[in-house]
């Protein structure tokens, strides 16, 4: 009796191993996603798509405290959130390291609650960590923007709670609305600062 319970252990044990190891490999063949705050999330979706290894980008909002907000709840104020950007990334292609270079180039880092011409809480530079792994990498980055530029950065870094889908007419606004959105953009100025502060590293290209 004993030795068939031994055997039943044994055996699920195998079983168990066999799972995890399918469940990891399995794991290390997916995507993962990450999500930063930039300000407008239209040019913020633009500049991660073109990103390679980034599968997809979804508009949203994040940092607050309203459940499933609208959009004109969150651009009044008031409700904590910041429009963000969630990228869907295949870690084989791009690391984490390399999406904090992109966006670190792609905004501002020196402006507080505002992002070229939208200003507002929504429109804060913000960073969502989801790992301890995330968090010390996107401290290191901030670090390293201090001791460049000699200067305190305003960018927050804070734990990632939830994720909010933006309004549909939001998503791949910049491909759906070309004329409208380039006229925003040119008109916000946002081009223009990003070379103002990072000169030919702006809007981040090749991350290394």
């Amino acid at each position: 009796m004993a030795l068939l319970r031994n055997a039943s252990l044994v055996s699920l044990i195998s079983i168990a191993l066999s799972v995890g190891a399918a469940s990891a490999e399995e794991e290390a063949e997916g995507t993962a996603t990450a999500v930063f705050g930039g300000g407008c999330f239209w040019c913020v979706e633009e500049a991660f798509d073109e990103v390679e290894g980034v599968v997809s980008t979804t508009s949203g909002y994040s940092g607050g405290h309203v459940e499933n907000p609208s959009y004109e709840q969150v651009v009044a104020g008031g409700t904590g959130h910041v429009e963000v950007v969630e990228v869907e990334y295949d870690p084989r292609q791009v690391d984490y390291a390399e999406l904090l270079h992109v966006f670190w180039r792609n905004v501002d880092p020196f402006a507080e609650n505002r992002q070229f011409c939208d200003e507002g809480e929504s429109y804060r530079s913000v960073i969502y960590t989801a790992s301890d792994e995330e968090r010390e990498l996107a401290e290191a980055s901030r670090d390293e923007l201090v001791e460049r530029f000699d200067r305190d950065i305003a960018t927050e870094i804070t734990s990632f709670e939830t994720f909010y889908p933006a309004e549909e007419y939001h998503q791949d606004y910049y491909r759906k609305n070309p004329v409208r959105y380039n006229f925003y953009k040119s008109a916000c100025g946002r081009e223009d600062r990003l070379e103002e502060v990072w000169g030919d590293e702006a809007g981040g290209g090749k991350a290394h």
